[in-house]
């Protein structure tokens, strides 16, 4: 059976009208509604093979139709228009995320997965940055007392490791600011997987004399380059499925909400290689997840990948509007966080 031009009009008339009603559409309301140009017993005959073809479904006899998985696959993939955002819109971005451009990475994220949830009416869910995506921006040794000098890691992305090293004979400060401006020649601007042992080795050699620092500081930097992949995971707006008609079952809002607070499987359901992605029903591996729909993005720092942000809800769910507005979140996050830790890189 052909998909042809009629059945698209029709497909996405049903699309539009379930997703602003969630009530099952009938070939009456289409014919009433929509401007399409043909008869509701014509329709209802296309809605038919539609229903044949998998794109919709009944959910009774008596009842209209609602688009499936299947249906909505296609609208998003050929058929959504991306609208763009109204000047207003744009303004609370821009303004809400400025205020925190400058501050650490972390607070930029809360402040954007709290926007996104505030402007979608969704639960929003992010990954925080991963240190091991980051590289080093600066190394710096300072003495504490005459036996032990801290060392601190910062990273491009705000994220800030410390360690104290216990040292047997005091070293001056001259000393210590020598040791950074080596530590920084050799390992800024590197990812932390890109300090493998040949740096490592490479250090050694500069360092000659100072080893029982250079001894000090290896296990500092293995623990930082065996730092795991950050798990951590912000949610903001859990309780907006509330508002969704499918999670009036008080059984289904609890099963909803137990699969939020799972912090490994959300980490798994918004992990994502692509600018924008959207899973939907059936494709989420996770039983709980199954009739939701997630739609994620990756945030970066000039461009780099550093972390997913993302937003759940039922499959019945504005996805063009959803992902106009975490694009521009998406863009300014880049734009915003580059703007206040690339300058000196």
């Amino acid at each position: 059976m052909e998909m042809d031009e009629r059945k698209i009009r029709i497909l996405q008339a049903i699309i539009n009208d379930y997703i602003n009603t969630a009530e099952p559409v009938g070939s009456r309301t289409i014919a009433k509604k929509y401007d399409l140009g043909i008869s509701s017993a014509t329709i209802r005959n296309e809605m038919a093979d539609l229903e044949d073809m998998g794109y919709i479904e009944q959910l009774h006899c008596s009842s209209g139709r609602k688009p499936s998985d299947k249906g909505y696959r296609l609208y998003v993939d050929k058929l959504m228009k991306i609208p763009s955002l109204t000047p207003e819109e744009e303004l609370i971005i821009k303004n809400k995320l400025l205020d925190v451009a400058l501050g650490e990475v972390d607070k930029v994220i809360k402040q954007a997965t709290q926007l996104l949830s505030e402007l979608t009416k969704l639960t929003c869910m992010v990954k925080a940055p991963s240190a091991n995506k980051s590289y080093l921006k600066s190394i710096q040794l300072i003495g504490i007392d005459n036996s032990s000098i801290l060392a601190v890691v910062f990273t491009d992305s705000g994220i800030i490791k410390n360690a104290l090293i216990r040292i047997k004979k005091p070293v001056g400060v001259d000393v210590l600011v020598r040791l950074s401006n080596i530590l920084n020649a050799r390992l800024k601007n590197l990812t932390l997987e890109e300090i493998n042992l040949p740096i490592i080795n490479s250090l050694k050699n500069d360092l000659v004399g100072y080893e029982e620092i250079f001894d000090a500081i290896i296990p500092v930097l293995n623990d930082v380059l065996s730092s795991e992949e950050s798990k951590e995971v912000y949610l903001e707006g859990t309780t907006n499925i509330f508002n969704y008609p499918e999670y009036n079952n008080i059984d289904k809002a609890k099963e909803f909400l137990s699969l939020l607070y799972d912090k490994e499987i959300v980490n798994n359901l918004i992990s994502t290689n692509d600018t924008i992605s959207v899973s939907i029903g059936e494709e989420n591996f996770i039983p709980g997840a199954k009739e939701c729909s997630i739609i994620s993005a990756v945030y970066s720092v000039g461009g780099r990948p550093l972390g997913t942000i993302g937003v759940i809800g039922p499959t019945r769910m504005p996805y063009s509007k959803i992902i106009s507005v975490m694009s521009k979140i998406v863009n300014e996050i880049d734009h915003n966080i580059a703007r206040g830790y690339l300058d000196d890189r």
